[in-house]
């Protein structure tokens, strides 16, 4: 019997697989409907453009971007890069008759109870988002206590080695003016002064010197090489552990499945990656990695169990948590936990999430959100006052500016009319941003085809680059080669002053009176240089404690190039620090030239407000946050005077910083060709006239409601499509519903199908009524085992499975989100990106299915290439038929 039509078009027999033809217009095919040989076999129909009443019929070309989907394979532990594949999130459950089921069980199950399953499953909710602040906070916590050890190891150890060099010069000095009866007396391996005190502190240090000649040079690079060598080692591990990680939360947050984003080993690799990276003293910082860790702590704490560790609790079972939906709200609510936990800033860190993470949000996410937040914020807190809770309390942050205040009583520390000055200072932040993002965009494309292809590769480039780092970092304050006194009338300065003044470096220096400016703001935690540059005081009058021109731009130029080489290499690391050291020190100096000008008569702001506004200036001009880093950077000050200033800078530095291009973060979404889909239609969509018709994918592969389990095998061996329509042969080849990948999956393992005797081939085509043709299996059982779905590589099918049939009607999605093949581009792309769809059906006016809208369609490259495409149909059609 010959097969039935489908769509009232006629069918050829193909050898089923997908057509290497560069047509434009791709062909609607079916499954095999005769005889069930379970040969994979499929019926391909005419052209979606020939055929009648379908829109194209005018010439235009279509279908999507086929280049995006068609004959590559990708080997999974690929590195992740412009070919890797990305699957989209399933936000809506498939309304299946086992889901009605399943959810009517549900409610009869709640009759007539007060403490119900909804309630059971808030109260979960929320002990889990607690959960998710309590850890996060102690995995801040440990980070930073292993950094500081880390660095003070590395920073003690030089100075001390520092400290002999200067030591041994001034004693062959002071022997060369007194003469051989000077006031020292050699004693073997140490010189000792009249004093008494020794240039060797301890045993210890005077091995470490012998091992490295007394060369402080070779102890700096050999610290910072096996430090940056050891987080490049945890990226060779785990290769999503590398950069800050806020592209890609970023992306999974838009509904993109990134491969290991989330995985529990990405944690470890990335939060020990980050210690050793920032001890390695590279211009990276910590700040975006914890975002990403918040995000994995999240993503983990409300699954409840890890492939890494294989446990499953108890509390987190599937009917609650385990899907994506729930699981990109709890990734939110982690990556605001990040934020508060880097910058103890709870509010900014939900705005964070909000302005820069999430693309679909809630009034009750954002209560989460907050909660989880201000238990990050209350458990560092209670971490810090562990051995005070009678006594007053440390408000000291992990990363914290510093205690500001105003420097003149009750009023602000700047005027009124430094307010365009400090826009001025906005727009040329945003200029160095723009540049800083521009270069940094071409050596990242540059690494992307000479470097990230090879692991080897990667771990060399961080070796070199370390190298090199730690010369410049080292050759900088001997090319400035200037001692500055140390401030002597602290009088009437604050503690934190004092402070400050303590941890300045002498580098070659006498290390009590004198200290170097440029190896200050290097040899030192990026946190207390950050604090220096804020608040060393330089308000016209006493210019002796401050950092002079030249020292501060020495400091700039070099380090916004290490910058802007480091961020991309194989090594955890985030912008927030270097963009925020280099943007003070840029502040900083614009008021100190502004003071000279003025001849330091204190008309100006202190060179610590303008630092401030440099830092806010430079970030701003290379992450473009506006909202989320204007209460981050109040919260961190703790000074609420700052704030119009803080917003006219972020501002001014946006609005320059995107005449020129796009963020960083953005810059690095693009340049992995993630499908990422922006809040606004594309200005493509806006200024040409472009139905759904023309952008839709026509390789679509569809099934019937009952089908031949060997043809679902070879179907699902053929392609790699996530969805397959279901249409109904009985009524004309009407869009019955969809069939997920993972859900046919599970059923051909689970060997849900019946007899090969229990339906005769031509009775398909029928009305077969409400009777089931295989074993059912509920909803529960298909989804247990998200989201590590069996694949079609887990499915053992025997000869004789071929024949037997798959009824799908039971799982089959009956109410699939669809749009006519003639609604606009702007109203198929805010449906669906407003509603998170993974895919979109498209029909004519019979309720037919004539393509499948996937993101990738609705991309700014895709629907260029499906408008050219349209323009050139004619000469296609020419092509077609002199052929």
């Amino acid at each position: 019997m010959p097969p039935p039509e489908l769509m009232d078009v006629e069918f050829e027999q193909s050898n089923g697989i997908d057509s290497d033809d560069d047509d434009a217009v791709a062909s609607l095919q079916g499954p095999h409907l005769n005889g069930g040989q379970g040969n994979g076999a499929f019926y391909t129909s005419t052209p979606y453009k020939d055929r009648p009443g379908s829109l194209r019929g005018d010439g235009y070309g279509g279908g999507g971007d086929h280049s995006l989907r068609r004959g590559v394979q990708f080997p999974p532990s690929q590195i992740l890069g412009p070919e890797q594949p990305q699957q989209s999130h399933n936000y809506e459950p498939d309304e299946s008759e086992v889901w009605r089921a399943y959810v009517a069980q549900v409610h009869f199950s709640n009759r007539g109870q007060w403490w119900t399953t909804g309630k059971k499953r808030a109260l979960k909710r929320w002990i889990l988002t607690f959960l998710v602040g309590v850890i996060q906070a102690l995995v801040a916590t440990i980070c930073n206590f292993f950094t500081k050890v880390l660095s003070k190891q590395k920073f003690d150890h030089v100075r001390d080695l520092l400290a002999d060099g200067y030591n041994q010069e001034h004693l062959a000095t002071a022997a060369q003016a007194a003469g051989a009866g000077a006031s020292f007396v050699a004693d073997d391996d140490m010189l000792i002064a009249q004093d008494g005190t020794a240039n060797g502190e301890s045993e210890s240090s005077g091995r470490s010197s012998n091992f490295f000649g007394g060369s402080a040079f070779l102890a700096f690079c050999f610290y910072q090489t096996l430090f940056a060598a050891c987080a490049s080692l945890f990226v060779y591990f785990e290769p999503v552990a590398a950069g800050s990680g806020i592209p890609e939360i970023k992306c999974f947050l838009n509904g993109i499945d990134l491969p290991r984003i989330v995985r529990v080993k990405t944690l470890f690799c990335k939060v020990i990656g980050v210690t050793f990276s920032v001890a390695a003293g590279l211009p990276v910082g910590k700040e975006g990695p914890m975002v990403h860790s918040g995000s994995v702590v999240a993503a983990g704490i409300s699954q409840g169990r890890t492939k890494f560790w294989g446990v499953d609790t108890s509390f987190s079972k599937f009917s609650d948590f385990r899907n994506d939906r729930e699981k990109r709200d709890f990734v939110a609510c982690g990556a605001a936990a990040g934020v508060a936990a880097a910058f103890g800033a709870p509010i900014g860190g939900v705005l964070f999430s909000l302005e820069e993470g999430a693309s679909y949000w809630s009034t009750k996410l954002t209560w989460r959100a907050f909660f989880c937040a201000m238990t990050t914020v209350a458990t560092l807190f209670a971490i810090k006052n562990v051995d005070s809770w009678w006594g007053q309390a440390d408000v000291d942050k992990l990363f914290s500016f510093g205690e500001f205040n105003s420097l003149s009583g009750e009023a602000s520390n700047f005027s009124i009319w430094e307010l365009p000055i400090f826009i001025i200072i906005g727009c040329l932040g945003g200029l160095i941003g723009a540049v800083f993002n521009a270069a940094n965009e071409h050596i990242t494309i540059w690494r992307m085809k000479r470097i990230n292809h090879s692991k080897a590769r990667r771990f060399m480039e961080v070796v070199a680059i370390s190298l090199c780092v730690s010369v410049v970092s080292f050759v900088m304050p001997l090319v400035w080669g200037r001692c500055t006194k140390l401030p002597t009338d602290m009088q009437d300065w604050t503690n934190q002053e004092k402070n400050l003044v303590d941890a300045l470096v002498s580098f070659r220096c006498d290390p009590k009176t004198e200290y170097n400016e440029v190896a200050s703001l290097i040899f030192t935690e990026a946190d207390v240089a950050i604090k220096q540059l804020f608040h060393f005081r330089e308000g016209g009058g006493d210019d002796n404690s401050t950092f002079s021109s030249g020292a501060l731009f020495l400091f700039f130029v070099p380090y916004m190039i290490m910058a802007t080489v480091v961020y991309g290499i194989a090594v955890p690391s985030g912008l927030f620090v270097p963009s925020l050291l280099s943007g003070a020190a840029f502040g900083r100096l614009c008021g100190h030239l502004l003071h000279k000008l003025d001849h330091t008569s204190g008309t100006f702001a202190d060179s610590g407000t303008y630092a401030l506004m440099g830092a806010a200036a430079v970030l701003g001009g290379m992450a473009r946050m506006t909202i989320s880093l204007t209460v981050i950077l109040l919260e961190a000050t703790g000074d609420m005077q700052y704030v119009l200033p803080l917003m006219l800078v972020l501002m001014s530095a946006r609005f320059t910083g995107n005449v020129f291009n796009e963020g960083l973060y953005d810059i690095h979404i693009h340049l992995k060709h993630i499908p990422f889909m922006e809040p606004e239609v594309p200005p493509i969509a806006e200024r040409n006239e472009i139905v759904a018709g023309q952008v839709m994918s026509t390789e679509v592969k569809c099934l019937r409601p009952v089908e031949r389990a060997g043809v679902v095998y070879d179907l699902l061996r053929s392609c790699s499509h996530g969805t397959f329509p279901i249409v109904d042969t009985a009524s004309g080849g009407t869009l019955y519903g969809t069939a997920s990948r993972s859900m046919l999956c599970t059923l051909l393992q689970r060997r849900a199908f019946g007899s090969p005797d229990v339906l005769e081939e031509h009775d398909v085509s029928k009305n077969l009524g409400p009777r089931r043709l295989s074993p059912l299996v509920q909803w529960d059982t298909i989804e247990r085992a998200y989201p590590r779905y069996p694949t079609i590589d887990d499915v053992d099918m025997r000869e004789s499975d071929n024949n037997c049939w798959l009824d799908l009607r039971p799982y089959a999605n009956t109410a699939p989100y669809t749009v006519n093949e003639t609604a606009s581009i702007q109203r198929t792309y805010r449906l669906f990106r407003t509603l998170g769809l993974r895919f979109l059906c498209v029909v004519n006016h019979n309720n037919q299915v004539v393509g499948i809208i996937t993101r990738k369609d609705l991309l700014p490259e895709a629907l260029t290439n499906s408008l050219l495409r349209g323009r050139n149909a004619h000469v296609i059609d020419d092509i077609n038929s002199v052929s």
